[in-house]
């Protein structure tokens, strides 16, 4: 891909599932990544692969709900490679203590919406807040959020999740409206089913069939389905796309 060799990257998230993919493929393109999560040896473990590899990649410890904690994952990129030019937001609080209580309305506790919105919603608004003034330093740049595809198909469960991404679709819109102009470019990707490393442990073969008999593809997704598609939309070649929310789900939600 076009345009990323060189440039510093954050990807907030980055220990496991679609943000370490993300990670990974960004230093195959070149780039150099910072790579944070709460889950700090995760994220080592992300970066031992690409500095194998031949990549530059850091490690940092973050948590979406702290914001002096995003500032100093932003300011790391910035202190070692001298300049922000990208970011994914991936990281989300899907814990069975937040995402396993997240009932109907009937059922809602109040403590499992403000952790949702917090972590989901309100930690991705800072960290797109804190990269803003580096990407425009840096005379432009590219942001991707990773949102769902719960955010429009109506659960009848798990509303907070869909409310919190919900709100990064918006986000991702103001961010594009606001300093499109200005060189900024904000996207943001919604996966389906996505079989990551956890998915892989806990969901029954049942749960995966039903998955697959709701899309239009021989397959459930990869984290290397998304990685590469984040990867575009941060690369020079995705340089005329913003303000989009692009689903990327084996043709599970069909919209215009």
């Amino acid at each position: 891909m076009r345009g990323l060799t060189g440039k510093a990257v954050v990807v907030a998230g980055g220990a496991t599932g679609i943000g370490a993919a993300t990670a990974r493929r960004l230093a195959e393109e070149g780039a150099r990544v910072v790579v944070g999560d709460l889950n700090v040896s995760g994220a080592e473990t992300t970066v031992r692969a690409i500095t194998a590899a031949g990549g530059d990649a850091v490690a940092v410890q973050f948590d979406l709900a702290d914001a002096e904690s995003v500032a100093a994952l932003v300011e790391t990129a910035v202190q070692r490679f001298g300049a922000l030019h990208g970011l994914a937001n991936v990281g989300a609080d899907l814990s069975v203590e937040t995402l396993g209580r997240d009932a109907d309305l009937l059922e809602m506790d109040p403590a499992v919406w403000r952790r949702t919105l917090e972590v989901n919603l309100l930690g991705y608004a800072h960290s797109c807040r804190l990269a803003v003034p580096h990407l425009l330093a840096a005379g432009g740049g590219a942001i991707v959020n990773v949102s769902s595809h719960a955010a429009f198909v109506g659960e009848d469960t798990r509303p907070a999740y869909a409310a919190s991404k919900a709100g990064v679709n918006a986000l991702t819109r103001h961010v594009a409206s606001r300093w499109g102009r200005d060189g900024i470019r904000c996207n943001a990707v919604s996966p389906g089913m996505v079989l990551s490393e956890t998915a892989l442990a806990t969901m029954s073969e049942d749960f995966k069939a039903a998955g697959l008999a709701g899309i239009r593809s021989t397959r459930l997704g990869r984290p290397e389905d998304l990685a590469a598609t984040v990867v575009h939309l941060l690369s020079d070649d995705a340089e005329w796309v913003n303000g989009q929310v692009w689903g990327v789900d084996g043709g599970g939600v069909l919209r215009d």
